[in-house]
């Protein structure tokens, strides 16, 4: 389905979006399954776990969902959230398209979240969940900015800016005394 109003008359999707951050600092990013079914268009790109937030969901619960659905990760511990939101609009030939027409593009509230299991635990194809990402990898917060899609690296930056300081080295006694 497309729409015939003008994108700035649509809405912005709900979403949220979680930096998910290992003991060495590094922060997990997803290579997204190119496919024709993405909604916001192909390429090699990475991204961090993200996605919409249901009819009457809290956004932290939303967090927690969609890093499990995304990832198979449920061995998290939230330490930050974005004061606000953050919005990106779609490129203007994905308008209309992604999301069955009803987005301009999305408005995201921001989680970052400690992973305390070990990499054993992450699983890309969880049973009964779409595939998002076809390959995973642990990366600098320095590196994230190259490895995204264009249109979301204004969103990233700010995130990055806002929360990027979090993306440190613990251990688990050290986060248990809520030391860095």
């Amino acid at each position: 389905m497309s729409t015939s109003k003008p994108a700035h008359a649509l809405p912005y999707r709900p979403c949220v979006g979680i930096m998910i951050v290992n003991r060495a600092g590094l922060v997990w990013v997803g290579r997204r399954a190119d496919s024709k079914t993405q909604a916001e268009g192909h390429g090699d790109w990475w991204q961090m776990p993200q996605g919409g937030i249901d009819e009457g969901e809290d956004p932290r619960a939303a967090a927690h969902r969609e890093v499990s659905e995304e990832t198979g990760i449920t061995s998290i511990e939230v330490i930050g959230e974005s004061r606000g939101w953050h919005t990106y609009d779609l490129p203007a030939d994905l308008v209309g398209k992604a999301w069955k027409g009803r987005y301009r593009g999305q408005r995201q509230k921001w989680f970052v979240a400690r992973f305390l299991g070990d990499d054993s635990e992450i699983n890309i194809a969880p049973e009964g969940h779409d595939i998002e990402f076809d390959a995973w990898r642990w990366s600098t917060r320095d590196d994230l900015l190259r490895l995204i899609i264009p249109f979301k690296r204004d969103v990233y930056a700010e995130v990055v800016d806002e929360l990027g300081h979090l993306a440190t080295p613990w251990t688990p006694a050290s986060a248990s005394r809520g030391l860095r």
